[in-house]
This record gives C-alpha cells, structure tokens and sequence, in this order.
C-alpha cells in the first residue's frame, strides 16, 4: 500500500515531531513526521508533514482536521506536490 504524505498547519511554535508523531498514531501507523523549521532563525515555522498508510491518513484527516491540538486548531490535508524549483 503506498504511503500518504499529509500537510498539518496550525501546529504551536512548542510542539515536537515525536508530539505530532504520537498523535497521528491514534489514527494508524505514522512512518515520518516532520515539522518545517525556518534556516534562519531555527524556530517552527508552524506547519508540517506526516507521512502514512492511505487508509490511516483518511482517518488521521476525520481525526485532526479543524480539531484541537496542544491549544491551536489543526488544517490537515493531502499535501499537494510541490512544483521544481526552477
């Protein structure tokens, strides 16, 4: 079965990726998460991925999408491909 990658914006600027990680994992196996961390200054920059099976990542969506997560309200959704950088 091939894997899902989410987008997850609205994470709080304090959260871990292992604290993303054990959230997603209520809605199935998680095989990466990451949260995007900006060059320049080190910090979150609020937004990440999460990498699953299809059937846990349609789960992990009804799960987090508009829900509360550590006090911010998650957007979670199939990441789009991004374009090359040209």
């Amino acid at each position: 079965m091939a894997n899902t990658r989410l987008y997850v914006g609205g994470i709080p600027y304090s959260s871990t990726e292992d604290g993303l990680r054990s959230a997603f994992e209520q809605a199935g196996t998680v095989h990466a998460a990451e949260i995007v961390i900006d060059r320049q200054t080190g910090r979150s920059r609020g937004f990440g991925f999460v990498e699953m099976d299809a059937d846990a990542a349609d789960k992990a969506i009804e799960m987090w999408n508009d829900k509360e997560f550590e006090g911010r309200r998650l957007s979670v959704s199939i990441a789009r491909e991004r374009a090359a950088r040209e």
